[in-house]
């Protein structure tokens, strides 16, 4: 199965409608109770013109596509991310990656560089390591 994948393969977009719900629920399951997460007019106090998406929730995405795409044998084992321009409701975030390394017995770690884009720019980077293997013992 690690041997269909190469070096420069490209994996397909994935679009995920960036809703107040997904953004608040994001917030409160990976317990980040900051206000500009779910409270619109204290974050626009803060100087932002809505609430934003935390970046745990970007994480979670990041993985969810990487999962997504190579199925259930498949293991994160590292995700690096950073972010740029916030995700505000509204948005759609849209996820692409890039196969840049094949590691390990069988080639069976891909490293893989991921960019996530809305409206205004370049929401999130990185670089996600997942394992795979055909036995689903990943």
């Amino acid at each position: 199965m690690t041997e269909a994948y190469r070096v420069g393969d490209e994996l397909p977009p994935l679009e995920i409608p960036v809703t107040r719900t997904l953004i608040v629920a994001g917030a409160i399951a990976s317990r980040d109770y900051q206000d500009v997460h779910h409270d619109a007019e204290l974050a626009r106090e803060k100087g932002s013109p809505d609430i934003f998406m935390n970046i745990l929730t970007t994480n979670g995405l990041v993985g969810r596509y990487i999962i997504d795409h190579f199925g259930p044998a498949a293991a994160l084992r590292k995700v690096a991310i950073r972010l740029g321009a916030p995700n505000y409701p509204g948005d759609v975030l849209r996820l692409t990656g890039q196969i840049v390394a094949l590691e390990g017995e069988s080639r069976a770690l891909i490293e893989v560089a991921v960019t996530g884009d809305n409206r205004i720019g370049r929401h999130v980077t990185g670089k996600v390591i997942v394992a795979v293997t055909e036995g689903g013992d990943a």
